[in-house]
């Protein structure tokens, strides 16, 4: 499986195991990203920087000053190619985001695909939808899915798949800057 990423890639991102029991099923079947190793996650920074130009001391010091958030999945969002959950509140991940591209400005969010930053934590793609359908309507089901955010993880792919590197823990005490 290699050719998909370039080996040393690195991606800042939340997991969120809460959710593998209910898009678990639909992810391998409908996200490719699976067969990599990317568990359930809400991406802060895709992609970050070359894993040998990683500033570990400097994430954790900027993630050290964020708290720890809840969060709530407790609906699907669509694009016209990709079924997602979208976290309640988002503006948390947002900031972290912007954290991020503050201090590392050569970082940007999909490579500057997109303009604005959009947390969801991604179902599948499927280019007829037919999928995308049956699985939102399975999903809908077990919702929500609550989750505590108490960490940022540095994750890298080496070639076959995508490896947690390191977690950095958001420490600050208070709401989320």
């Amino acid at each position: 499986m290699t050719g998909r990423y370039p080996a040393g890639l690195t991606a800042l991102v939340v997991p969120v195991p809460e959710a593998e029991p209910v898009v678990g099923r639909w992810r391998a079947a409908l996200d490719p990203s699976v067969a990599y190793g990317v568990p359930a996650h809400v991406t802060v920074m895709y992609p970050f920087l070359p894993l040998d130009a990683v500033d570990r001391e400097a994430l954790a010091g900027l993630f050290a000053g964020y708290a720890p958030f809840d969060v709530v999945f407790a609906r699907c969002g669509r694009l016209p190619e990709l079924l997602y959950l979208e976290p309640a509140p988002g503006e948390p991940f947002v900031r972290l985001t912007h954290a991020v591209t503050g201090r590392w400005p050569e970082a940007r969010p999909y490579g500057g695909k997109y303009e604005t930053v959009m947390p969801h934590l991604s179902i599948g793609y499927e280019s007829d939808g037919a999928a995308l359908d049956e699985a939102e309507t399975a999903i809908e089901r077990g919702l929500p899915v609550r989750a505590r955010v108490a960490a940022v993880q540095l994750v890298a792919y080496d070639g076959t798949v995508w490896q947690v590197v390191e977690d950095f823990p958001l420490t600050a005490a208070g709401s989320p800057r």
